[in-house]
């Protein structure tokens, strides 16, 4: 049986999954009747004053220049990383992008943690691997074409978020609420870089904002911020490897809202990788 100290780590992660799942689901929501880059920098806004302001009224405490150099350092690559897998999408390259980019940006942060904390129990192993299974399957679109373009995309996409783990991780034991504001920056100053200059990279148009789709983007962004400040709790509070894993698993959420809400059935496989990446928490959590 696990200790509460030992869960307490696992409730966050858990937390941090059901804030980034929401928060997919919203933003994608909001995206399909608006512009989808102004609705992620709308959310990333959002999100940014949200944490700044939870910072300024909690009276945390300011990190170093170290901590606050890690935490922008994993906002750029997350929002590079977010970049090219807008990129990968925009070309139809969505079937193999999601879920190498999903697997990866689990796999690196966990092998780089058993490398640095040593290894986690057997059972712990086992329910990575699971929890591996079930991302690659709850990520996978059915039907979509593959190429060697939306390969090199999807490794690169997984590295940038797998760097974003690491290096918030890095960020030490500083305050949360600071780190996501800082974090935050970085990606978001990217995300305005995209919208900027999208024309020209993705030959796109920017289509009209929707009111609807403004305030949808700013609670995805609320939620998102909030998974990222869970998530820094998570790790700052046990191992890297069970935080990203557990953390990982919001694609669940994601589909769950989109068959209630939307009515979208599941796929076979879709339902294999929500039973496996269930039947992962516990193997994780309860060592």
């Amino acid at each position: 049986m696990a200790s509460a100290e030992q869960l307490v780590p696992v409730g966050f992660s858990l937390a941090a999954v059901l804030c980034w799942g929401t928060s997919d689901f919203t933003g994608g929501y909001a995206s399909k009747r608006s512009d989808a880059f102004i609705i992620t920098l709308l959310s990333h806004a959002g999100g940014f004053v949200l944490m700044l302001a939870l910072a300024l009224l909690t009276h945390a405490p300011y990190p170093s220049p170290s901590s606050r150099s890690w935490a922008l350092l994993a906002g750029a690559l997350g929002g590079t990383a977010l970049a090219i897998f807008y990129r990968a999408l925009a070309s139809g390259d969505m079937g193999i992008t999601a879920p190498v980019a999903a697997v990866l940006g689990a796999a690196i942060p966990a092998a780089f943690a058993m490398i640095t904390q040593g290894l986690p129990g057997t059972l712990s192993i086992a329910g990575f691997v699971l929890a591996g299974l079930g991302i690659w399957l709850i990520s996978r679109p059915d039907g979509s074409a593959r190429s060697d373009a939306g390969i090199t995309m999807a490794v690169l996409a997984g590295v940038g978020f797998a760097g974003f783990f690491i290096c918030i991780d890095r960020a030490g034991d500083s305050s949360a609420l600071w780190s996501a504001v800082h974090s935050r920056v970085a990606s978001l100053v990217i995300v305005a870089a995209i919208v900027l200059f999208r024309r020209g990279w993705l030959g796109q148009r920017p289509t009209r904002l929707q009111p609807t789709g403004a305030a949808l983007a700013l609670f995805a962004g609320c939620l998102d911020v909030s998974g990222t400040a869970l998530f820094i709790r998570a790790e700052q509070t046990g191992r890297l490897d069970t935080a990203v894993v557990l953390s990982s698993l919001y694609p669940v959420i994601t589909v769950v809202l989109a068959r209630a809400v939307l009515r979208e059935r599941f796929t076979r496989w879709k339902t294999i990788g929500i039973f496996a990446a269930l039947a992962a928490v516990p193997l994780i959590a309860l060592p």
